[in-house]
């Protein structure tokens, strides 16, 4: 068996230890502090603000890291203090701050960056974000504009980004006051100097927040900053509590999960893209894949670069060997019907059936219908009775403010990356959730049209709002779609997340990763091109591959409503076939934790465990993992109480 990798590239597929985090208070706030920004202040039970933070974001809005120095954190028993020092620099942007944060014991909150610009630079954003908890959708706002007093409620459904003449246009006009009744009696306010504020939902992009942010985006972008300019903003968030004051936030409870009823529909279709590098499978891959048993493979034709018969006989031959179907997405330009007439008269393809087409525009970010009456009327002779989707190949905010003629399509589209603002872990779990959000505002507007989610991506797959040439990587460094995690314990567990909350809003087909390679749910034969960036080896499994496995293996099964108490530290999937429960546990937090399930019928439950302990057999040694006979646990008065190690997945099967 090749050496492991190591216990945290099991973690989240890079050799350090998780950033720490500290527990602040000030007054009946509890928030932590994980290097400098501000996380999950919280009153009570209720989360009043998910994230408080400075970005600088560059001209194609790539987030530039902070170079931190001289970071002093006092904490008391009902206030904080945090000052530090940072400097964001690319080979064009230098930009230094001077950063506070200071909690007072009646829970206000202040934040102050002042900063200065080291060189000229192009820029998108300079300044405090401040990410609102989804828990503020539906709820009341008051805001001061520059055009006086603004009263209304965040949209439940995502609220669209709209774009009109060119000009990006918040949810509503900008501020610099800004109120919001949560439940409970909470009033959360914040009052902004240094610039106007605006908010956005972010669960446009699948994030799991509204934010506000500084810098109107109807004053256009980039900005240019000279040297020498000075930047300086302040943030106070304070609290209004109705009923009286509140105690802070006590530690964690032990998080549950609770099963609920049965939903009345099974999994989503779910498929594997066909693998970026562009070989076919191996007799081995081909025959390891079979266990996940993909319902389609989705292949991508742009067709402005002439498809050769072996592209399409490649797909084609990939997903026969898997037994699966081609979900064929077909990009056409404005000569398309010359360019889809040509494509026709290479399908269908031998060897495997179509189980859709996605049609997309190469100059458009949501699809056109005539795009897809063209392409029906010359691929769907070859085709016969194939559904054609469309929408767009980037997020669902494309979707939202483009939304299709939904009578010219047979399904929506849209693709999902939880990374589009922010690459730490937390952030990317908290992301799942909002994954169930896209599904039901597309629901809104599509009627009974099936939402296609094509497809899941760890890192996006390419910028659809980049306003310059994408810088290419440097010699020894990953290309910007790869992220190490894809190998991971992480990988594995977001997944579990993510699925569940994609299957009970009842999405229709859903697309992860692509089958082989660094993108993909096992390695290839010949191994990372990169080990000591993507630290897998030849031949191994990805973790993820088992919980697609899992899942295949009851792919009829109804979906079961599965409630999570605290859903960005252990969340999971539950499914039922006849008295059988399949259930996927997933950890989403880098330290142990006890869990709790609740509603299991009494007996014995069958636990089978993927973690940093049994990844030497699960990942080089799959089939005899998924035969072992696993280790069982009582379950009485419908509870199970388990323990996770960091990022672990647990399959629980009860009733076998």
């Amino acid at each position: 068996m090749p050496n492991l990798p190591t216990r945290y590239q099991l973690w989240y597929g890079r050799d350090e230890p998780p950033v720490e985090r500290r527990s602040l208070y000030a007054g009946p706030a509890a928030a932590e502090l994980e290097e400098i920004d501000l996380r999950y202040v919280r009153v009570g039970a209720i989360e009043v603000l998910r994230r408080l933070y400075v970005a600088i974001r560059d001209h194609n809005w790539n987030t530039i890291p902070a170079e931190l120095s001289g970071l002093e954190v006092e904490a008391g028993g009902d206030g904080f203090a945090v000052r530090f020092e940072a400097r964001n620099r690319t080979d064009e942007i230098d930009f230094r701050w001077r950063g506070a944060i200071e909690g007072a014991p009646d829970g206000t909150i202040t934040a102050e960056m002042d900063g200065v610009a080291g060189s000229d630079f192009r820029y998108n954003r300079i300044g405090f974000c401040i990410l609102h908890p989804p828990n503020v959708a539906g709820r009341p706002y008051r805001a001061r504009t520059p055009g006086g007093p603004l009263a209304g409620e965040l949209p439940s459904s995502i609220g669209p980004q709209e774009i009109r003449d060119g000009t990006i246009y918040p949810l509503f006009p900008s501020y610099d006051e800004l109120a919001i009744d949560l439940e409970g009696g909470t009033t959360v306010q914040f009052a902004f100097e240094g610039d106007l504020f605006e908010m956005e939902d972010q669960r446009n992009w699948t994030d799991g927040s509204f934010k506000t942010y500084s810098t109107p985006l109807a004053l256009g972008f980039p900005h240019r900053a000279t040297t020498g300019q000075a930047i300086r903003q302040r943030v106070v968030m304070s609290l209004e509590l109705r009923g009286g004051a509140r105690a802070p936030a006590a530690a964690s409870a032990v998080p549950r999960l609770g099963l609920g009823e049965g939903l009345g529909w099974s999994l989503p279709r779910l498929g594997l893209g066909a693998a970026s590098h562009g070989r076919a499978l191996s007799e081995r891959e081909a025959e390891l894949l079979r266990a996940v048993r993909p319902d389609h493979l989705r292949a991508d034709f742009h067709l402005r670069e002439p498809v050769l018969r072996g592209q399409v006989e490649l797909a084609a031959g990939d997903a026969a060997a898997l037994g699966a179907a081609l979900e064929l997405a077909v990009f056409v330009t404005d000569d398309a019907e010359q360019e889809l007439g040509e494509l026709a008269l290479l399908l269908p393809p031998g060897g495997a059936a179509v189980e859709r087409v996605l049609v997309f525009h190469e100059g458009e970010k949501s699809t056109d219908a005539r795009w897809i009456r063209l392409a029906r009327e010359h691929l769907g002779p070859a085709l016969g009775a194939v559904p054609f989707a469309g929408g767009t190949n980037a997020y669902f905010c494309e979707l939202n403010r483009g939304r299709p003629e939904i009578s010219a399509v047979d399904a929506v589209t849209y693709s999902i990356s939880p990374q589009v603002h922010a690459s730490d872990e937390a952030s990317i779990v908290e992301t799942a959730e909002a994954g169930a959000d896209t599904v039901r505002s597309a629901r809104a507007f599509s009627g009974d049209r099936p939402i296609v989610v094509s497809p899941v991506t760890l890192l996006p797959r390419f910028n659809p709002n980049a306003t310059g040439p994408e810088p290419q990587p440097a010699p020894g460094e990953l290309p910007p779609q790869v992220d190490p995690r894809q190998m991971s314990l992480f990988g594995a567990a977001w997944t579990v997340a993510s699925l569940h909350h994609l299957a009970e809003s009842g999405a229709g087909s859903v697309t992860y990763y692509e089958a082989t390679g660094w993108r993909g749910v096992i390695e290839t034969d010949e191994g990372s091109p990169l080990p000591e960036r993507f630290p897998s080896r030849p031949g191994m499994v990805f973790p993820v591959y088992h919980v697609l496995a899992d899942l295949a293996e009851r792919r009829d099964a109804e979906v079961i409503a599965l409630s999570a108490s605290d859903p960005l530290t252990a969340d999971g999937l539950a499914l039922r076939s006849g008295g059988v429960l399949r259930i996927l546990l997933a950890g989403l937090v880098p330290s142990a934790q006890r869990v709790v399930l609740e509603g299991l019928p009494d007996g014995a439950a069958v636990l089978r465990r993927l973690n940093e302990v049994t990844a030497g057999v699960a990942l080089f040694d799959p089939e005899g993992f998924r035969a072992g006979p696993g280790d069982t646990a009582p379950v009485e008065g419908g509870r199970l109480e388990l323990e996770l190690s960091p990022y672990e997945v647990v399959r629980v099967d009860v009733g076998a």
